[in-house]
């Protein structure tokens, strides 16, 4: 790899030994993938929930925020992916002092490094959405894909101590999805039935997944009546990058790369479109559908809410209430929580008996302690990423269309 001046004294020590530690894992982290060097990148977007860090994560950043401020801050815009922990309503979920105890821990020694504890996964709805052309260092897979695809910026999924390196040194090696030649189509799908709901999206998300199956392989989808909006975008991009490890898709006449087909494969002829039918809808339903099963927890998460889809599960709950032995969870992020307070939703979804959380997410959030602790197991959601990862943690998941959800949480039982 090529390194510039100030890498390399950052490698010898000259910035201490955090910087030190930042740079020796970004060339390794180079040297694997190939990286002729390291660009520099305006943000970095990094995992921050103590499940994922667990307690020796979270000392070795204590050990980090003991060196002195000028060695430890940060260099660029740095924000974190949803906590574990939302510290208001945590006995409610029957989570424990000790998740308290060690999430506080964690967000004091990222405050200590200058981290903005942002706890969100729908960055780009909220506080700074990328651009076209910029390079980035984000760790959350949904964020990366809808920053790639939706905006054009440019990201590898990075992991937590990626993330941090960059975040330290502003820097992050220079490979995949930073370079023009993994940016263009791979494979060719067409869509012979439009999503009619965020889970439909969710699921188509989930069809390309399945079928592209690859971190390399960029999907080019057609055959869409119009342009989709920012939230069937975030569940559609969301639930592709759970499914195959999709980091960058293309919609012709949508995406800011793609302005038609010939662009979307790099001006070679496209490939044989494959269909993508009612029949595939059907059997992806099929495979996460119970009914007639009582409902233990119902959960709208992964991505967090938007203010329009917190604001359409306050009109969904209107004046009916959650069955008494259903959990109704609906999660954000702290400024559009923010936002649906000032607004009323968060006031109408609790007047149903639903909860509100914000600065979580649903999967981070000691999700299997949840259910031993409250006696969960059959899950019911709109979200077809969520579904892909629950299982893992002891559910049996159901993906419904959000109306359904809410229609499910006030029976008790799957309709």
């Amino acid at each position: 790899m090529r390194l510039d001046e100030e890498t390399e004294a950052m490698l010898a020590g000259s910035q201490g030994p955090v910087r030190r530690w930042a740079a020796e894992h970004q060339v390794v982290v180079g040297r694997f993938f190939d990286a002729e060097d390291l660009v520099p990148v305006g943000q970095a977007h990094i995992m921050a929930d103590t499940e994922a860090t667990g307690p020796t994560g979270v000392a070795f950043m204590e050990e980090l925020a003991r060196a002195p401020l000028a060695e430890r801050r940060v260099r660029i815009p740095t924000i974190t992916d949803p906590r574990g922990v939302d510290f208001k309503a945590y006995e409610r979920l029957k989570q424990t002092e000790e998740m308290v105890g060690l999430e506080a821990r964690l967000i004091k020694a990222f405050e200590a490094l200058g981290v903005m504890m942002t706890n969100t996964c729908i960055n780009y709805q909220t506080i700074l959405p990328p651009v076209k052309g910029e390079h980035l260092a984000f760790g959350d897979t949904g964020v990366v894909i809808y920053s790639n695809s939706v905006l054009g910026a440019r990201s590898n999924f990075e992991g937590g101590p990626s993330a941090l390196a960059a975040a330290l040194t502003g820097k992050t090696p220079r490979y995949g999805y930073h370079l023009d030649r993994h940016r263009v189509g791979t494979l060719h799908f067409e869509l012979k039935r439009r999503p009619r709901d965020l889970s439909e999206w969710g699921a188509l998300g989930g069809i390309v997944g399945r079928r592209t199956d690859g971190y390399w392989r960029v999907p080019v989808i057609t055959g869409l009546d119009r342009a989709p909006n920012s939230d069937e975008l975030k569940h559609f991009g969301a639930a592709a990058a759970s499914f195959g490890s999709v980091a960058l898709f293309h919609m012709p006449g949508v995406t800011p790369e793609a302005p038609d087909l010939a662009s979307a494969f790099g001006g070679r002829p496209a490939p044989k479109a494959e269909a993508i039918t009612d029949a595939d809808f059907e059997a992806f339903y099929e495979t996460y559908a119970a009914r007639g099963d009582k409902v233990d927890v119902v959960v709208f998460s992964a991505p967090q809410l938007s203010l329009l889809e917190m604001e359409m599960v306050a009109g969904l709950v209107d004046g009916r209430a959650v069955h008494p032995e259903t959990t109704l969870i609906a999660i954000t992020s702290p400024e559009i929580k923010g936002a649906a307070d000032r607004m009323g939703f968060t006031h109408r979804i609790e007047a149903s008996g639903g909860i509100v959380l914000e600065g979580v997410c649903f999967y981070q959030s000691y999700a299997r302690e949840m259910a031993e602790a409250n006696g969960w197991s059959r899950l019911l959601t709109n979200s077809a990423k969520l579904v892909n990862i629950i299982g893992g943690y002891g559910y049996k998941p159901t993906l419904a269309s959000m109306e359904r959800c809410v229609d499910c949480a006030v029976a008790g039982r799957i309709l």
